[in-house]
């Protein structure tokens, strides 16, 4: 008789999210890996669009993964010393333009998204909880200044933000979600926590080409074909910017690193943040070659394998409803 495989406890993590299209699917990939995640709760925060919108969002995307059970909490709902900046321009007035989802029927909890960081991992034991981030730093950072003692119970930080070779995607520097807060940003680069971080180095290398946005509307499911829509609107400003196949898919790495880290390889190195140079606002300065003595801080993820990361979103998603 074969021998029984051991049970697996589902990794614990909470979701800090804008969604953004790219969020939306992230969000999915999560939702529908509950043997492997169980998610504490959802967190928006102000990025690629207000908080309100955002946090809408959030709540629109729960409700069509069908996992009404998940509760979502608003975060900040600006920078912590920065003039908001959002991105209608690649996600429409909405956030989320793309498919016709309806208003949702479920409600934001009363308490804030920061309270909500800081009690969770108050009331856990430490290496317990994964924060992943999927927006600006704003939130988390928030949560390290208020109650600096959490983060020696953040088991890690896995965020998407920066770049390094791939320069920046908002300004020739900078990526988006640390432009927005780069002083977040600096807040977490220098807490102490495990910290691993998917730059655009690797979601460049991630492209959604037709025949994997094709693959979203064959599997025939609401979600799919939400999906489908979803990157169809959003890909056609990255496709007409960089006139590459198809439109990088940055945030569900973050996910499909906690799912199957192995899928990712990179350096541990230190990385700063930018936060005095206008010309630079932003810029994560990654010591990716050693050439300086600063103390590595950072996971600083490279290379992707591309074809198993789109075969675990089309396989994780088909099973949505």
């Amino acid at each position: 008789m074969p021998e029984a495989k051991p049970e697996t406890t589902p990794q614990k993590i909470i979701i800090d999210t804008d969604p953004g299209q790219d969020d939306a699917v992230a969000l999915l990939l999560a939702l529908a890996s509950p043997q492997e995640l169980e998610v504490l709760g959802i967190v928006s925060v102000a990025g690629n669009v207000g908080l309100a919108q955002n946090s809408k969002n959030a709540l629109k995307i729960v409700e069509l993964s069908g996992r009404d059970d998940i509760r979502v909490y608003a975060g900040c709902d600006r920078p912590i010393r920065r003039t908001p900046v959002t991105a209608e321009h690649v996600h429409g007035q909405s956030g989320l333009d793309g498919p016709d989802l309806p208003d949702p029927k479920i409600s934001l909890e009363d308490v804030h998204g920061v309270d909500f960081i800081i009690q969770t991992l108050e009331n856990s034991p430490e290496n317990e909880i994964i924060l992943c981030a999927l927006g600006p730093l704003t939130n988390i950072a928030m949560a390290l200044v208020r109650a600096p003692h959490i983060a020696p119970k953040i088991k890690e930080i896995v965020l998407m933000g920066g770049g390094c070779f791939e320069g920046g995607n908002i300004t020739p520097t900078a990526e988006f979600n640390i432009y927005v807060d780069p002083e977040a940003a600096d807040i977490v680069m220098h807490c102490g926590a495990p910290i691993t971080i998917i730059p655009l180095d690797v979601t460049h290398a991630a492209l959604a080409t037709k025949d994997r946005l094709q693959s979203f509307l064959n599997m025939g499911n609401k979600t799919g074909a939400a999906i489908h829509q979803m990157l169809t609107f959003s890909e056609r400003f990255d496709l007409e910017k960089y006139q590459w196949r198809g439109a990088p898919l940055h945030d569900p790495c973050v996910i499909a690193y906690v799912l199957a880290p192995d899928m990712f390889s990179g350096r541990f190195i230190n990385v700063e943040i930018e936060v005095s140079s206008e010309l630079t606002r932003g810029m994560t300065v990654a010591d990716f070659w050693g050439v300086t003595d600063r103390e590595p801080n950072a996971t600083f993820m490279r290379y992707i394998d591309d074809d198993h990361y789109y075969t675990m979103l089309a396989e994780r998603l088909a099973t949505l409803p």
